[in-house]
């Protein structure tokens, strides 16, 4: 374990079993100072989220964006169009972007209008994960197990 995270802030000799925090905690005090382009992220719904990323000046064909073990990458480059800049304020360097999501956050789509590319994110839980109700009085696993139906309580004497 030593050697792995040596740029780390944290003392990796101190934790055992926990090198996945500790790498996304290194990815977020490195990424902490990248603010091209600007963006937002809005919750929209319950389970639904919103990235929002300034991309004026760049084009659907200027911008790539992926998803790769819960990363969500957003790079862009300019597509040069041969114009003379008498003034040139609209940055259009180029660009990449990441964020860190969730094991059940899931990308739904993406557009660009008016210079906003929008990215759409919803939390998915699986069923199994899901909170469920628990009926009393009835043993789901009795039926698998060949249990009695009703099994003996444990009940004391006054």
């Amino acid at each position: 374990m030593t050697g792995k995270y040596t740029t780390s802030l944290f003392p990796t000799s101190a934790f055992v079993g926990f090198d996945h925090l500790l790498k996304e905690l290194d990815h977020v005090t490195k990424h902490a100072h990248d603010h091209y382009p600007p963006h937002n992220i809005l919750k929209t719904g319950p389970d639904d989220f919103l990235i929002e990323l300034a991309v004026a000046g760049f084009s659907k064909e200027g911008i790539n964006i992926e998803m790769h073990e819960r990363t969500l990458t957003i790079t862009g480059e300019h597509v040069k169009q041969g114009r003379e800049y008498v003034h040139r304020g609209i940055s259009t360097k180029k660009f990449k972007r990441t964020f860190r999501l969730s094991e059940h956050v899931q990308v739904h789509g993406a557009d660009i209008v008016d210079g906003i590319l929008a990215i759409n994110l919803k939390v998915i839980i699986p069923e199994d994960q899901r909170p469920r109700t628990i009926n009393i009085g009835k043993n789901e696993e009795s039926n698998n197990d060949n249990n009695p139906t009703n099994p003996q309580l444990l009940r004391e004497r006054l």
